[in-house]
């Protein structure tokens, strides 16, 4: 078990935990570390074994955790995550394929109803309401779903590691790949529908109480909406669930159960 999984399985037990730790890794001062800093940081949490707050930081935020190179500043998780998201798991060229086919699949399906609503000349306030309103929050969370879901299709067919509580890896496992894909696809769906649901919602009481005057500052006042609510819910949704992931030995192949004794068995959930 590398010193990130490790460090994940002792300190990041609760919401609350993780969600300090990933307020930490996302500490845009960070992006100031140099690449000597973080190398040494990073030797000395190899080489200590104790869970060091300062070189965790370092190490999740400026290295690539399956290369251990160090990531360009600008594709770090301070400066952009949506763009860095993608290096923190090894995508293969089929995999690409497949996200892109998976996001034109999504902006083709949340089209659809605006483009409904036009051919049928459908201009009533209740279908506005809904067209506009209520209906792209969760179809935006269901396709972010569903995009995750595609890209990491290998882990449904492939499995991933399952480790005990030494780090040993006794086996790779299906289940546990689907266990992993379904609880980042849920907290991706969280993500990107909260952050479309909210700002709506706000900008709703905003334009009642007329706090905006112009229609400049209202579209001012509804982007600053939606960066406080993605930078907000950024850390909520990675903390959602642990990263280093448990299952019960009974839930996995039967296989993996003859190889060990351990009652709960551990993996990478991912990003």
């Amino acid at each position: 078990m590398d010193a990130n999984l490790r460090f994940w399985r002792a300190e990041g037990q609760s919401f609350f935990q993780r969600f300090l730790l990933w307020a930490d890794v996302l500490d845009p001062l960070l992006l100031l570390k140099s690449s000597d800093e973080i190398r040494r940081t990073r030797l000395l949490l190899q080489n200590s074994g104790k869970t060091l707050s300062e070189p965790i930081q370092n190490d999740q935020s400026s290295v690539h955790p399956d290369t251990d190179k160090i990531i360009p500043v600008l594709f770090r998780p301070p400066a952009f995550l949506p763009i860095c998201l993608p290096l923190e798991y090894p995508l293969q060229q089929k995999q690409i394929f497949y996200g892109l086919g998976a996001i034109s699949y999504a902006a083709c399906i949340g089209a659809l109803p605006l483009l409904f609503m036009n051919r049928y000349t459908l201009k009533s306030s209740v279908t506005q309401l809904v067209v506009k309103k209520l209906l792209p929050a969760p179809l935006l969370g269901l396709m972010s779903a569903f995009t995750v879901a595609v890209v990491r299709s290998p882990e449904f067919e492939n499995g991933i590691e399952v480790m005990d509580r030494n780090g040993k890896v006794v086996g790779v496992s299906q289940k546990a790949g689907e266990k992993a894909v379904k609880e980042t696809a849920l907290s991706r769906a969280v993500l990107f529908g909260t952050t479309f649901f909210l700002p709506a919602l706000l900008t709703y009481f905003v334009e009642r109480a007329k706090f905006a005057k112009t229609p400049r500052a209202l579209a001012s006042v509804r982007m600053f909406m939606i960066t406080s609510v993605l930078a907000g819910m950024l850390p909520v949704s990675l903390s959602m669930f642990p990263q280093c992931g448990e299952i019960k030995r009974t839930d996995l192949e039967p296989e993996i159960l003859s190889s060990t004794e351990e009652t709960e068995l551990f993996y990478n959930r991912g990003i």
